[in-house]
């Protein structure tokens, strides 16, 4: 598979990732572009699946833009203006509560229910993206939807 088929069949599930890990349209945009940027330099030195290697580096781009953050706080340009409330029913504003408690995640766990649950890949993909042992994906992902249900007042073992 070429480098354009590639990006035709998968940009928009990688899209749907990096927008789950920055929850943000734009800059999920833009992280796409940079790590899709990235691949096209080194397409022919990337051995294996290339869809893997596109989510760790959306990872590894997330986690290092986290971090950039945390040394130089931004203002987002709608911090600025009013907050619309949820008007397009319970989906909207449930949806926008997830979002919310997923952007309060620790990198890590992030990443770790991002790729296991909203992205539906296997442990031992997840390990592989993160560069972690299985063990480590189980507990980040399970801290992170502890974190998740205590944000989003889920009692447990319920599901939505």
């Amino acid at each position: 598979m070429g480098f354009d088929d590639f990006v035709r069949s998968r940009s928009t599930g990688l899209l749907r990732v990096a927008y789950l890990l920055t929850g943000d349209r734009h800059a999920a945009e833009d992280l796409l572009q940079e790590v899709l940027e990235q691949m096209y330099v080194r397409w022919r030195r990337i051995h294996g699946a290339p869809e893997a290697y596109a989510r760790r580096a959306l990872v590894n781009r997330a986690t290092n833009r986290w971090r950039s953050r945390a040394r130089r706080p931004e203002t987002p340009l709608d911090a600025q203006h009013e907050q619309p409330g949820p008007d397009h029913g319970e989906d909207v504003a449930l949806r926008s509560a997830v979002l919310d408690a997923l952007r309060e995640l620790p990198a890590k766990q992030r990443a770790a229910v991002v790729l296991r649950y909203l992205d539906d890949l296997p442990v031992h993909e997840v390990a592989a993206a993160l560069g972690c042992s299985e063990g480590t994906v189980k507990s980040n992902a399970s801290r992170g939807l502890e974190r998740l249900r205590q944000a989003l007042a889920i009692p447990e073992g319920v599901e939505r």
